[in-house]
């Protein structure tokens, strides 16, 4: 497997050209802590972008996660994913 070099989300320019393969990895890298701080709002927010995209082990892995996180954190993972989708776009 290939080691990613991101820094942030926004710093990918299109997002017509990331595959749902690249965001379900970096949240599996937020969600486990692995390169990056574990932060389960991020992990929420990447495996919730590589859903969209029909990615259905990323929808599991955001029900998995969800159960750690209170609704505020969810509504805020969720905030952050349309504001992902609207500055890259």
């Amino acid at each position: 497997m290939a080691r990613m070099e991101i820094v942030s989300g926004a710093d990918i320019a299109d997002a017509g050209s990331v595959s749902s393969g690249a965001l379900l990895q970096l949240g599996i890298m937020y969600s486990l802590g692995q390169e990056v701080e574990r932060d389960l709002i991020a992990a929420h927010k990447w495996f919730n972008l590589a859903a969209l995209r029909g990615n259905e082990c990323a929808k599991q892995y955001r029900r998995d996660i969800s159960s750690e996180m209170s609704p505020s954190e969810i509504a805020e993972a969720q905030r952050e994913a349309r504001e992902w989708l609207y500055t890259v776009h």
